[in-house]
């Protein structure tokens, strides 16, 4: 359909969910949400399918939260969507494969955190920018906290400053890198591997793998989506969200 903001296809068992949502650079809008939770449904209830992928159309992956929505209210409801979208890709039956290039910023980053294995560019851009806005990395913390180096975490949550795919890499957020021109064939490479797997085989291994993982995203789920709302909601972020919108529209 020319209007959906995440297309799904498959091929030789690998069903691909691209993000195509220009006008706000694939920001984590309540209706890409859930086009993208609805996606995973499809590719799971398809028995030809073994293996997901996530990847964008356009030079940007994900920009994080759709700050125009944010900037308008009722966070909550936002906050536990992605909670449950997260939790979607790490229970899945089906491992998921996040292929990034290009920029990724704050809530985005928590979609490659949460997927089994995350393929980025050398040259790709992660920022969590939060902080920068009054805000916290609250509801992606339930999954990036468990993969990132704590030293790195802390660095990335407070600064706010850019790092690149090699240093994701070294920071335990991305599997590996490879430069942009070669990820499509490491992708298609990995893709053809887990696609060996056997249904039952990857289904059960990947339970044992997310075990934790899932548990503490279910034990922080209200606490860090009512933190989330809190932020979004104060006059302080309020503010900030909307002097940032005001200089997106001026520059």
């Amino acid at each position: 359909m020319p209007d959906e903001l995440v297309h799904y296809s498959v091929a030789d068992a690998v069903a691909t969910l691209v993000l195509d949502s220009p006008h706000n650079r694939n920001a984590l809008s309540r209706r890409l949400v859930s086009e993208l939770s609805a996606g995973l449904d499809r590719a799971e209830a398809d028995p030809d399918v073994r293996v997901v992928v996530i990847r964008q159309e356009g030079p940007v992956f994900c920009s994080g939260a759709d700050l125009s929505e944010a900037a308008g209210g009722g966070m909550e409801e936002g906050a536990r969507g992605l909670i449950a979208l997260l939790r979607r890709i790490a229970a899945l039956d089906k491992p998921v494969v996040a292929r990034v290039a290009g920029a990724v910023r704050a809530g985005g980053i928590g979609i490659v955190g949460a997927c089994d294995i995350a393929v980025a560019a050398d040259d790709a851009t992660f920022a969590l920018t939060e902080v920068r806005l009054g805000l916290a990395p609250a509801v992606i913390s339930l999954v990036l906290l468990p993969r990132m180096r704590s030293r790195s975490a802390a660095m990335t949550f407070l600064s706010g400053s850019v790092f690149n795919g090699l240093e994701a890499a070294d920071d335990g957020l991305v599997t590996w890198t490879s430069p942009e021109a070669d990820l499509d064939a490491e992708i298609d490479d990995i893709c053809g591997s887990l696609a060996k797997g056997h249904p039952q085989g990857l289904r059960e291994t990947k339970k044992l793998l997310n075990k934790a993982l899932i548990a503490h995203i279910d034990a922080g789920a209200d606490e860090t989506a009512a933190l989330s709302a809190r932020l979004f909601g104060s006059e302080g972020a309020r503010e900030a969200m909307l002097a940032f919108l005001d200089r997106k529209k001026s520059g």
